[in-house]
């Protein structure tokens, strides 16, 4: 069985926390590319110019396979690579994490630094909603515009016990459903249709792509 593909988060998110009157503002974000990673860094940085740190790390690509961080002047390796740690823990891709610092006048020390920061990006990504990744392969029916919403109830249905997901529906002499299934539920899919259809409908199998399902 192939490894499963990095998840994402689906949208920013926002947390501060205060330690020993430090300030460390966390924020991660999704993005897809490096560049738009760096965007997302540029605007922290413009938002929180006042403040002595913005520490980052990111990791991109389908398999999460490019990453950078850096420590922002903080003490080397105290706060980019254990905020990269994070992400690389939750098995993230396509997500970039900046933490801003006010320096709060007390020095927290190489092992502070370092929890501070982990904890910062943790705390954050709890509260994001994860976005897994599957590789799903297309299969549609067509059926009569009288039976689009039986045929649509059951692929419904089918899709939340399977691993899949809906696609789009289009109209035209006839109705023709979409549905993305994991490859090795391609048999039973079409089980179930023939026998809903007592063999008269067959499921028409595409081509395989990445589709992002959120929990």
């Amino acid at each position: 069985m192939s490894r499963p593909y990095p998840a994402t988060i689906a949208a920013g998110v926002d947390r501060e926390l205060v330690i020993r009157k430090s300030r460390f503002i966390a924020r991660v974000e999704p993005v897809g590319s490096v560049d738009e990673a760096d965007s997302v860094i540029a605007a922290v940085r413009k938002q929180y110019w006042d403040a002595r740190h913005n520490c980052t790390a990111m990791v991109t690509g389908l398999w999460g396979d490019q990453a950078r961080s850096s420590d922002d002047g903080e003490p080397s390796g105290t706060a980019g690579i254990p905020m990269l740690e994070v992400l690389r823990r939750r098995e993230l891709t396509d997500v970039v994490a900046v933490v801003t610092r006010y320096f709060g006048g007390i020095k927290l020390g190489t092992g502070g630094l370092v929890r501070a920061y982990s904890t910062a990006v943790s705390d954050a990504l709890d509260e994001a909603r994860l976005v897994r990744r599957l590789a799903l392969t297309q299969v549609r029916i067509d059926v009569s515009h009288a039976e689009a919403g039986r045929f649509d109830n059951l692929l419904r249905d089918w899709a939340q016990r399977s691993g899949a997901t809906l696609g789009e529906t289009t109209y035209t002499a006839h109705a023709t459903l979409e549905l993305w299934a994991p490859a090795a539920a391609l048999n039973a899919l079409r089980d179930e249709i023939a026998a809903a259809s007592a063999g008269s409908i067959a499921a028409v199998v595409g081509g395989e792509r990445i589709v992002d399902v959120a929990d």
